[in-house]
């Protein structure tokens, strides 16, 4: 009987080069970027920081140059400019809508150019939407201003809009928003399986948020798997051009599931808390910097992602190179 050795294809690196599987390339990483009036490094994220127009236009070219895929953008306004509803988010004036108009006049056409369309960033409560009296958040009359949002965002510049609030039905009222006004090739990235993860926590020193109370109620219960497959496929129905599963690393199961079922390109988002653990973890001399990133992106692609957005896309791009 012949002995099976599988190491032989393990012996040199040519040899592990030639029969690898998944190959990371840097046109599928997107870069998370946060534009504010003043630029601030974020303590909890080391070497991720908000920048200022001028700043953004910078990092924006910095970034396409590595060759990265995209540009994700997260708007960070002003305490003063916050209020229940949010309206900053799709105000022309906007600190998203400038940044986006910022990176278009920067990049043009070099990547794509994302926005996040999500209220949290811009309420007093920190939610994702309107409040109620009671507490809980206003699911329809969230969606109207999502659609707000997203034209704003489209006629400030953007690619594609990314709605991340998990609100029923927000896809097909921002479709039907987007055709409407003629930005029919606008596209949209939907956050379809978003968790209530505690994974979340340097993203909100990131935004200064000012969260009251949870999310629990309307993103998904960590528990769930099927259910993640459920968001996926309504949003597919709704006519998403992409479908996304937050965080990633800690729900690759997940991720597997809707790659499995979805017929558009599926995204990944490694969240703050992913990338501060590894920070935090390397600083200490635990691990091996370098081989954690690469390997902990790696899984993401190995199960299902096509893009995946990371804090540390510019500078893997320059890796892979």
């Amino acid at each position: 009987m012949v002995q099976v050795r599988p190491r032989r294809l393990r012996t040199t690196p040519a040899m592990r080069r030639l029969v690898r599987e998944i190959e990371v390339r840097p046109s599928q990483l997107v870069l998370p970027m946060f534009v504010a009036e003043h630029g601030a490094d974020i303590s909890s994220m080391p070497g991720v920081r908000r920048h200022d127009l001028d700043g953004l236009k910078r990092a924006a070219e910095s970034a396409v140059a590595a060759g990265v895929g995209g540009l994700m953008l997260f708007g960070v306004p002003e305490d003063d400019d916050k209020d229940n509803f949010g309206s900053q988010g799709w105000a022309e004036d906007g600190i998203l809508q400038r940044g986006l108009s910022a990176v278009r006049e920067a990049v043009g056409d070099e990547t794509v150019v994302m926005a996040d369309t999500c209220l949290d960033e811009f309420t007093t409560h920190g939610h994702c939407g309107f409040v109620l009296e009671d507490g809980r958040v206003d699911n329809d009359a969230t969606v109207v201003a999502y659609t707000e949002m997203a034209l704003a965002q489209a006629a400030a510049g953007a690619h594609v809009v990314a709605p991340s609030g998990m609100m029923d039905g927000q896809v097909a009222a921002i479709r039907a928003g987007l055709d409407g006004a003629g930005f029919e090739d606008v596209s949209i990235l939907a956050y379809a399986a978003k968790y209530a993860s505690s994974f979340y926590g340097p993203f909100r020193e990131a935004v200064t948020s000012t969260l009251q109370g949870d999310r629990k109620t309307y993103q998904q219960d960590p528990a769930n798997r099927r259910e993640g497959v459920r968001e996926a496929a309504l949003d597919l129905n709704e006519g998403a051009d992409m479908v996304m599963v937050k965080p990633a690393g800690y729900y690759l199961d997940v991720l597997a599931d809707v790659a499995a079922i979805a017929d558009v390109p599926v995204a990944a988002y490694q969240v703050s808390g992913e990338h501060a653990m590894i920070e935090a973890a390397a600083e200490r001399g635990w691990i091996e910097r370098r081989r954690a990133v690469e390997e902990s992106v790696t899984a993401i692609v190995r199960a299902g992602a096509d893009i995946v957005l990371t804090y540390w896309a510019e500078e893997m791009a320059g890796w892979l190179k």
